[in-house]
């Protein structure tokens, strides 16, 4: 059995920056209302903002770029099973140059991509403004889980160790 919550804002971003900040990576996914499949890559999550914002580097000439400038329409997939933590957000993306952001933001593995750093000029930031998530998130690990389910099995009882809701920003 799961715990079913709606969150307001503030407890959204919570769980948001929470859910984020556990996984890190997820498949980006553009070109939403392309008539062909949307187009996805795997992008790592700089940061979750107070307001709810996701931010990603991204490079000026990428195709993610070229498909955000022709729509801002985004949807983001989080998985992480080993903590049994999922996650979508739909989303408007926005490119942004902003060397100040860089700077707060700028990680040294980003060094692969962008050689130059911050002074890279093909160097961008992908703020999602997040509209809506839903999430399933599963206290304890995959042994104890089992375990539980196990002993209910053999009880009669409900396992209750859930939760699952949406966000709305």
């Amino acid at each position: 059995m799961s715990n079913l919550e709606n969150l307001n804002k503030e407890e959204g971003i919570i769980k948001l920056k929470k859910m984020v900040d556990d996984v890190k990576y997820c498949f980006f996914s553009t070109s939403l209302k392309n008539e062909n499949e949307p187009t996805s890559t795997v992008m790592t999550a700089q940061t979750v903002d107070d307001e709810g914002n996701i931010w990603f580097f991204s490079g000026i000439d990428s195709d993610r770029n070229r498909d955000i400038k022709a729509n801002k329409k985004v949807q983001l997939y989080f998985s992480c099973p080993e903590k049994n933590t999922y996650l979508t957000v739909v989303g408007e993306a926005n490119i942004i140059i902003d060397k100040n952001k860089f700077e707060e933001l700028w990680n040294p593995l980003l060094k692969i991509w962008f050689k130059d750093g911050i002074e890279d000029k093909n160097i961008s930031l992908i703020k999602v403004a997040t509209n809506t998530a839903n999430y399933w998130d599963i206290e304890g690990g995959k042994m104890i889980n089992f375990f539980k389910m196990v002993v209910a099995a053999i009880t009669g009882t409900q396992v209750n160790e859930s939760s699952h809701g949406t966000i709305n920003l």
